[in-house]
């Protein structure tokens, strides 16, 4: 059995083959290129399955990013996510971007409890924590970023962590020492990859979106229909 992977989460275009019963990513691509990733996901997926010398048809999963993170890039992987799995005739999974980011600080600090957090903008940051055995304390949310950190020192916690909001929580802690693992808004897309192999597909894959898109259609423009 093959997987392919596919991450369009944050400004990354990630995709990767894995073989679970190796182990192993049999090939892999990712490129920063911020916008784009509807044009740029398809050749990606397509040379990924060349280098790894894998038929489409011997994909027998996929697991894809499904946020939070980029609105736009989440539909792209999400929606080709599940054309390419019905077209296949297999199950899709979906893996969420603070999932990676958790996983892939535990491969770095293992046996400690993470906080995976994602810079939202405008204030804000895209949180959850995980125990020491990567296990969810709490579901995924939006929070400011004060008020997520004076929560963590009400609670005497100190997780690693992970991920694009770091090095704001890291100052908000003021002066209190915060061990960041990474600071990146989405994790390599072999944990992606590795995760969803061990997922079962319960139901399609579906974006996460934790607040509303910030591009919002503008009120009182409508264009009348001619006749009307």
């Amino acid at each position: 059995m093959k997987l392919l992977a596919i991450d369009t989460a944050a400004n990354f275009c990630a995709v990767a083959v894995y073989d679970p019963a190796m182990g192993q990513v049999l090939a892999q691509e990712s490129e920063d290129i911020g916008k784009g990733h509807a044009e740029r996901l398809m050749p990606m997926i397509d040379a990924v399955l060349r280098r790894s010398d894998t038929p489409i048809s011997k994909i027998r999963k996929v697991a894809v990013a499904v946020g939070p993170g980029s609105f736009t890039g989440i539909r792209v992987g999400v929606a080709t996510a599940r054309g390419l799995a019905l077209a296949l005739g297999v199950p899709a999974v979906g893996v969420t971007t603070l999932e990676i980011l958790a996983a892939d600080a535990q491969t770095t600090f293992p046996g400690r409890e993470v906080l995976a957090a994602i810079d939202a903008r405008r204030g804000e940051i895209y949180a959850q924590r995980f125990d020491a055995a990567g296990l969810a304390l709490d579901g995924p949310r939006a929070s400011a970023v004060e008020a997520l950190a004076a929560e963590l020192k009400g609670s005497g916690s100190s997780p690693v962590i992970a991920g694009s909001a770091a090095p704001l929580l890291a100052a908000a802690f003021e002066g209190m020492a915060a061990e960041i693992a990474s600071t990146a808004a989405t994790g390599p897309v072999a944990v992606l990859a590795r995760i969803g192999a061990g997922r079962e597909a319960d139901a399609p894959p579906v974006p996460l979106y934790l607040r509303s898109p910030d591009a919002k259609p503008q009120a009182g423009f409508a264009v009348k229909r001619s006749g009307s």
